[in-house]
């Protein structure tokens, strides 16, 4: 099946926009197009627009006929994506279309994220401002630019742009759970200088290569025991520098702060001598780790393969150091919260390494529900790296969104999907970061809940949003705002 399937589905115009998004280049920091596109549907609606220096682009629409005396909504999104590919998928995020097509209930991308995270709430947005048969009161349309790679867009909002004090965040992702508060987060990264010595005499060189694995979100999926192919990677290549004195010349390990590393690289030298002994040990290496990961990561490749020879490797004490700093580097679940069952309080993500312009570059997430965590873990990153006397620098961080049970949005939200599905929604604060506690700390007294369509493999080339939840997403949004008081 292709796009062409997806203008079949219902509602209509809420895939005719998806769609139409999926053609609009949005990597994170380079939202010009789809701002533009934005832009233009609010002069072909006749509807105000503003756009403020950051590019954040507000749409405002008037009430229907007998709501006019309603409060006034926000229905906010964000207008990046995510841009992710399979390393043998050929695709430009910067000039090429998303080509999204249908597998049974899912909607995929062709080796690439899809983009519902968060294109479908952009889409839900822009089918209500077209609307002449939705009943609310007055709207207002925030699209906000880099979500995904800094909160840039909301960290620029100011006290005086949105007039609304009730605001629908579009950008959740599991059907059938109403958010109503979020962690903090904030970066960690590691720079150090590279030290590097001519390749050893009767040295050969091998690439090591980790694929296959799912990735993911790193608020949402760090507790599902998904491997990590930035620790994989070093795994194996601490034990082969111990047991075979292997020579490190390259590592391209990981990509975004915010996803699981779900593919890493290295290439290294060993003496000719060593070569078989390696290779034995690089097939047992790669048994245990599926072995291991065998129930979470079915995909998981692990190979080491014959590369051409590098002009130079780092020196031993460098080698040492970084490969001891990323062993002993925490990933993953730091602390389950006391008070909300299964929830995720504290968590840390090492997101990726890179060798760029005689530099080492390790970036690491961190995130908590509680600031004082959040400080603390981070902290704990940076002291891994002292050790190894690199360069530390932490990002501002965002706050995170303290959950509100008494909502006012709350409650018509709930009985909104207890009316439609005859069930009781579930109500969650998030372990992911949302755009939610930076709004609250610029408007306080916000009443704020977020819910979206069920998305799976978020920020990974598996991406997929199920299409049953679509329709349930759409039902819910147009029965809160048609009960807005």
């Amino acid at each position: 099946m292709n796009d062409q399937d997806l203008k079949q589905l219902k509602p209509d115009r809420l895939w005719h926009y998806f769609l139409e998004i999926c053609n609009v280049p949005r990597p994170s920091k380079k939202e010009e197009k789809i701002a533009a596109y934005l832009v233009a549907f609010a002069a072909d609606h006749n509807l105000e627009c503003l756009q403020d220096e950051a590019g954040n682009v507000l749409i405002r629409k008037p009430a229907v006929k007998g709501f006019e005396n309603r409060s006034t909504v926000i229905l906010q999104s964000h207008l990046d994506m995510v841009c992710e590919k399979n390393s043998d998928t050929k695709h430009d995020f910067d000039t090429d279309p998303i080509i999204p097509w249908i597998d049974g209930d899912w909607v995929k991308a062709r080796g690439t994220t899809l983009g519902a995270d968060d294109g479908i709430g952009i889409a839900a947005t822009l089918a209500i401002l077209e609307s002449r048969d939705i009943a609310h009161g007055p709207l207002e349309a925030l699209f906000t630019v880099d979500e995904e790679t800094g909160l840039t867009g909301a960290f620029a909002l100011t006290a005086d742009q949105l007039k609304g004090r009730i605001l629908i965040n579009l950008d959740s992702e599991d059907e059938g759970q109403l958010f109503i508060g979020c962690a903090g987060g904030k970066d960690t990264v590691a720079t150090i200088v590279m030290e590097t010595e001519p390749v050893p005499d009767s040295h050969i060189s091998y690439k090591v290569s980790v694929t296959g694995l799912k990735g993911g979100h790193s608020g949402d999926d760090i507790n599902k025991g998904l491997g990590n192919a930035v620790k994989l990677l070093n795994r194996f290549l601490w034990n082969a520098r111990e047991n075979f004195e292997i020579a490190l010349a390259d590592i391209n390990a990981g990509n975004l702060r915010n996803a699981i590393a779900r593919e890493a690289f290295a290439v290294f030298t060993v003496h000719m001598d060593n070569e078989i002994p390696m290779l034995n040990y690089a097939e047992q290496f790669a048994a245990d780790i599926k072995n291991e990961l065998h129930a979470t990561e079915p995909g998981l490749t692990f190979e080491v393969t014959p590369a051409p020879m590098p002009e130079n490797v780092l020196n031993d004490a460098l080698q040492a150091n970084l490969l001891d700093a990323l062993y002993a580097c925490p990933h993953g679940v730091t602390a389950m919260s006391r008070e909300i069952p299964d929830f995720v309080e504290t968590s840390t993500n090492l997101a990726s390494v890179k060798f760029v312009d005689r530099k080492i570059m390790i970036t690491t997430s961190q995130r908590s529900s509680v600031e004082s965590s959040k400080k603390d873990i981070a902290d704990m990153v940076a002291s891994v790296f002292y050790l190894m006397q690199a360069d530390v620098e932490h990002s501002a961080g965002y706050p995170g969104w303290k959950p509100n049970p008494d909502s006012a949005l709350l409650r018509i939200s709930t009985d909104a999907y207890r009316r439609l599905f005859s069930q009781e929604p579930q109500v969650l604060a998030i372990h992911a970061g949302l755009e939610c506690g930076l709004i609250g700390a610029i408007y306080p007294g916000m009443d704020m809940v977020s819910f979206g369509p069920t998305i799976k493999g978020a920020h990974s080339p598996d991406e997929r949003l199920d299409i049953p939840s679509t329709v349930k997403f759409w039902e819910l949004t147009v029965e809160i705002l048609k009960n807005i008081p």
